[in-house]
Order: structure tokens, then C-alpha cells, then sequence
């Protein structure tokens, strides 16, 4: 008898920043694997749309908005998954804010504070309320971080601290909550063709920089992504927690 390390059946995962590019991709690949898929980013109308693709190709998804830089928004989401389903299974933190581009001693306030609120505060918080429902039945948590948390990206400052300090937070998160069988783990995505690196795909000069300092000569699509989150998110990656992961064909080395 064979076992499918990477089955999902069963299992509730919330995915954030799931209504494009990397959130999305992850979100469908796990729900193929046979998740019940909480598609959430800002926007209810944009996660609708994921979701009831999702469901038309034979999936389970439903649609529920948060911003996660709103503490009530966080709160509100996980009275949610508890009223509707009792439990949560994985957790996929993507959603992230990278507002400010450009020299790090230009970085205004209220650039900083939007950065720091979503990608420190909100994955703190989103991982705080989700270690709390996987208490009692264990559970995966995968953060999407960045190689700009190991290796400071150029006029991307602000958004490098944040990333490095998600580096930091999964560690965190994975020694005090391994003893309730939670795994916390993070993905450190290189330069990937979505909207939210197009300050860097969209400028030829910049790009060409980037792809001379990675071995595969080449960026990344959202789905190449996925399927590091599926792993981590997994029972193929049941022994691994602690773990950051790069996919980032090359850059960090």
C-alpha cells in the first residue's frame, strides 16, 4: 500500500493574500490536494472570485476578507473558522506590504508603520490565534517570508527588517509551540513574476541585475512557490518544523 505524503483530505487551511499571485497559486494547490480552503485577502469580491474557481474545478473553498493589519479583522476571522468549523489544520501567512520603495533614510512614517503592522504585527497575531485552534489537534503553520530578510534587498529596506524578522518569528513560534505537535516553518521566495514584485520585474535594469546573481538565470512563477508551501504545509514534511526553506533559484548562494 502507497501513502500520499502530500494528502490534504480533510484538513481546514487558511490561506491569506490568497486572491493573486503566490497566496493564490498556494491556495489551489491545496485544494487539489483535497483541503478545505479559506480563501482570505482584503477584498471579499477578489476572494469570491478565487473561491468559486476553486469550486468549479471540483475544490472546496469559501471566502472570507481580512486585512491583517487590522486587529479586529484578525479577530473576526478566526471567531469565524471556530463557529464554522471548529478547527484550522494549516495556515498560510502571505499576505505582506511593501508600500515604500526607495532609500532607506527616505522611508516615511506612515510607510514604515503600514509595513511593520502587516508583516510583523499580522503574522504574529495571525500565528498567535491559529496556534490556538491547532492546540488540540496539531497542526502547519508556513510563512511566507522573503530572501530580503536574508540578504537586505536594495531600496527595500523597511520591507528586508520585516521579512527578517518573520525568519526570527517562525523559529519562535516553532520552539514554544512544537510540544502541541504544531510545526511552524517559512518559505523565502526569490524574485517571482506577481504584482507585487513588479516595481522589479517591470524595470529592465533592475531585473537584469537580479537574474545575473541567480544560477537559473530566471524568475520564479507563482506556482513554483506553491509547491514549497504544499511540502511544508504537509505530512511530507511531518519531522520539519524550525525549518526556512529558500526557493530562490540560486540568489542566496
Amino acid at each position: 500500500m502507497t501513502t500520499d505524503l502530500f494528502d490534504l483530505t480533510g484538513k481546514i487551511a487558511l490561506v491569506t493574500g490568497a486572491s493573486r499571485g503566490i497566496g493564490e497559486a498556494a491556495a489551489r494547490l491545496l485544494a487539489q490536494q483535497g483541503a478545505h480552503v479559506i480563501i482570505s485577502s482584503r477584498r471579499q469580491e477578489s476572494c469570491e472570485e478565487v473561491a468559486g474557481s476553486i469550486r468549479d474545478e471540483g475544490g472546496r473553498a469559501t471566502a472570507h476578507a481580512c486585512h491583517i493589519g487590522d486587529m479586529e479583522q484578525i479577530e473576526s476571522i478566526f471567531d469565524h473558522i471556530r463557529q464554522e468549523h471548529g478547527r484550522l489544520d494549516i495556515l498560510v501567512n502571505n499576505a505582506a506590504a511593501n508600500p515604500y520603495y526607495g532609500h532607506i533614510t527616505e522611508t516615511d512614517p506612515g510607510a514604515f508603520t503600514k509595513t511593520v503592522e502587516v508583516n510583523i504585527r499580522g503574522y504574529f497575531f495571525m500565528s498567535a490565534n491559529a496556534c490556538k485552534l491547532m492546540k488540540k489537534n496539531g497542526g502547519a503553520i508556513v510563512n511566507v517570508a522573503s530572501v530580503d530578510g536574508v540578504r537586505p534587498g536594495d531600496k527595500r529596506g523597511i520591507y528586508s527588517i520585516t521579512k527578517s524578522a518573520i525568519i526570527q518569528m517562525t523559529k519562535a513560534f516553532a520552539l514554544e509551540c512544537g510540544p502541541d505537535n504544531i510545526r511552524v516553518n517559512a518559505v523565502l521566495p526569490g524574485l517571482t513574476d506577481t504584482k507585487f514584485a513588479g516595481a522589479l520585474t517591470g524595470n529592465e535594469e533592475v531585473l537584469n541585475s537580479w537574474l545575473k546573481q541567480m544560477p537559473l538565470r530566471r524568475y520564479a512563477q507563482p506556482d513554483e512557490m506553491a509547491g514549497a508551501i504544499l511540502f511544508l504545509a504537509s505530512p511530507a514534511s511531518g519531522f520539519a518544523t524550525g525549518s526556512i526553506l529558500p526557493v530562490d533559484g540560486g540568489y542566496l548562494i
